[in-house]
């Protein structure tokens, strides 16, 4: 009898242990890019930029575990689909195409694309990618927005930033299309390429972040915390931090 006594206490502590967990007490993986700066990046072994920092910001609202893990841009909704990562962070643009495979938290800015090159192009705008050899990350806005927008340009498509910008300073390619915020700090950071942004122009596309369809709870908890770091001024705070050119939608001032 003791024996019974003993083993159905033990089943019912595993089943305490491993079923009754939730979002709040168990780690969230997540993924995200570590070349992308100042959106999400690695710096000193952290994971950081604008969109980590304010899903740290939203995970501490929600009592939410993070971890971080770097993966390629072209991979990231298919491992959020799958179930490898729990949320996807990395400026992700909410297209009705991607609203397929996972599911969108509420916006927390927009699309601000740009066209880099080299000083000295011949380009000054979209009308100049016409026949030219062009960077993309595969699979972006910037990809959507060039075959669509430019449909005689050749999109060369890579599975990174690190990969296009390099491409880009070898002469690889004649431009790069990609989020403004990356677009200005490629010119700051690597003076000796001489790179320019030709234009920039923003869009109507929101960022999100990703999770797997059908995760409502989760959801919920992300589209919560958003809503305190936007009216705490923590989003504003961040957004000050690492985007101070970009533009401030209506709605996140706080």
């Amino acid at each position: 009898m003791k024996k019974l006594i003993v083993t159905v206490l033990a089943a019912a502590l595993t089943l305490t242990a491993c079923g009754g967990s939730d979002s709040a007490s168990s780690t969230l993986r997540v993924g995200t890019l570590s070349d992308a700066p100042p959106n999400i990046y690695l710096s000193g072994g952290n994971y950081t930029g604008f969109d980590n920092e304010l899903l740290k910001a939203i995970a501490a609202k929600q009592n939410l575990k993070l971890e971080f893990a770097a993966t390629d841009f072209s991979a990231l909704l298919g491992q959020v689909a799958s179930g490898r990562y729990d949320i996807a962070s990395s400026a992700i643009a909410q297209t009705d195409e991607r609203k397929k495979t996972v599911d969108f938290s509420a916006a927390y800015d927009f699309e601000t694309m740009s066209i880099q090159a080299k000083q000295g192009t011949p380009v000054t705008d979209e009308k100049g990618l016409a026949g030219k050899r062009v960077a993309v990350i595969q699979a972006t806005v910037g990809d959507h927005w060039l075959t669509s927008t430019v449909p005689d340009a050749q999109a060369v498509r890579f599975p990174d930033y690190a990969a296009a910008l390099t491409a880009l300073k070898s002469g690889a390619v004649d431009a790069y299309i990609l989020d403004q915020s990356i677009a200005e700090k490629n010119v700051t950071d690597n003076p000796d390429a001489k790179l320019v942004v030709v234009k920039s122009f923003v869009t109507d596309v929101p960022h999100g972040f990703a999770v797997k369809k059908g995760n409502a709870e989760l959801l919920g908890k992300i589209n919560d915390g958003l809503k305190q770091v936007i009216a705490d001024g923590t989003w504003l705070k961040l957004h000050q931090q690492f985007l101070p050119t970009a533009p401030v939608p209506a709605g996140f001032q706080g």
